[in-house]
């Protein structure tokens, strides 16, 4: 779809922040007491599945190092459907995919919401190592290796409300857990993203202070780090956690202008989850997660809740009597 020219004019005028955030937040979708960074393993042959609902919002976000708000965006809205699978084909292999269909909207201005599914991610989650710590409980080395593509042809070039960065990812995962007997749960991890390049429709393009005739945009790869410490025993979990990006390279929205995809969006977040079975209806789970980017560059200084349910299935044959 062409972009055009009268509205490019009007984006120029309008600092546009990449909402990289709301992304981050979709890739780490829970499924069945487990996400992609955390060390809970799904027991062979289940099958988990389930829709989350998300709401993402901010009216402050950070120009570079900047502070600041915007009377022409006002708040600026996402809003996530998710649906979620995890089959593990083994004890210590399960598969994890997500697919978001995601609503953005200004409060105020002249910039039209954007609405669409966006990536679908896919990845492979293996339990390396399960060392038991004698009546306390058991250290886990969990190892993933993911990736997203995006689902439609959506234009990453409409900032803060484009659906995403149009960019294939590949990520590799390693996380160190520990879980009590008695309910104690820790969790730590790191992930790197490898980022491919985003096509523009348009042949030139100025960002950190270059012009360019091109419409090929590299983009830089991120690192993640995730901590969380809290209680987890039968599916019942309350746990705070800290997560951060920090991309390798791109960079600052200049003033008063527009972001580009390739922008350095770093940010620190903090937040709980909670999850609980329902007790009248057998393997249906409960969820709330709540974060917020209290820190960052280039980003949406923002408050997000997810919650949704998740229901499993076991395929498991049962021997007979």
């Amino acid at each position: 779809m062409k972009i055009q020219h009268k509205l490019r004019a009007a984006l120029i005028s309008i600092p546009r922040i990449a909402i990289g955030l709301a992304f981050f937040a979709t890739a780490s979708i829970p499924l069945h007491a487990q996400t992609s960074d955390d060390g809970i393993m799904l027991s062979r042959q289940k099958y988990c599945t389930g829709v989350f609902f998300g709401y993402d919002s901010w009216d402050h976000y950070w120009e570079g190092s900047l502070n600041r708000t915007n009377g022409n965006l006002g708040t600026v809205i996402t809003r996530t459907v998710s649906y979620t699978g995890n089959y593990a084909l083994t004890d210590k292999i399960n598969i994890l995919g997500t697919v978001p269909y995601i609503w953005t909207d200004a409060t105020q201005g002249v910039l039209h919401g954007q609405r669409g599914f966006q990536d679908f991610s896919l990845a492979v989650k293996y339990k390396a190592l399960s060392i038991p710590v004698k009546q306390f409980g058991a250290i886990r080395l969990i190892g993933v290796l993911g990736g997203s593509v995006p689902m439609t042809n959506y234009t990453p070039d409409l900032q803060p409300l484009s659906l995403g960065n149009h960019s294939k990812t590949l990520n590799g995962r390693l996380t160190v857990n520990f879980l009590g007997k008695r309910g104690l749960y820790l969790n730590a991890g790191t992930a790197y993203v490898l980022r491919s390049n985003v096509t523009l429709d348009r042949s030139s393009y100025y960002t950190n202070g270059q012009l360019y005739l091109s419409n090929q945009v590299a983009m830089p790869n991120q690192f993640e780090y995730t901590v969380a410490a809290g209680y987890r025993r039968n599916d019942t979990t309350l746990t705070g956690h800290f997560s951060q990006q920090q991309t390798r390279g791109g960079g600052d929205i200049r003033r008063q202008d527009s972001p580009f995809i390739s922008n350095r969006v770093n940010f620190s977040k903090a937040g709980f989850t909670l999850t609980y079975p329902l007790p009248r209806v057998r393997d249906l789970q409960y969820w709330l997660i709540y974060d917020n980017t209290f820190d960052g560059r280039n980003v949406g200084q923002s408050s997000t809740y997810t919650t949704g349910f998740l229901y499993t299935f076991n395929f498991e044959k049962k021997a007979r009597p």
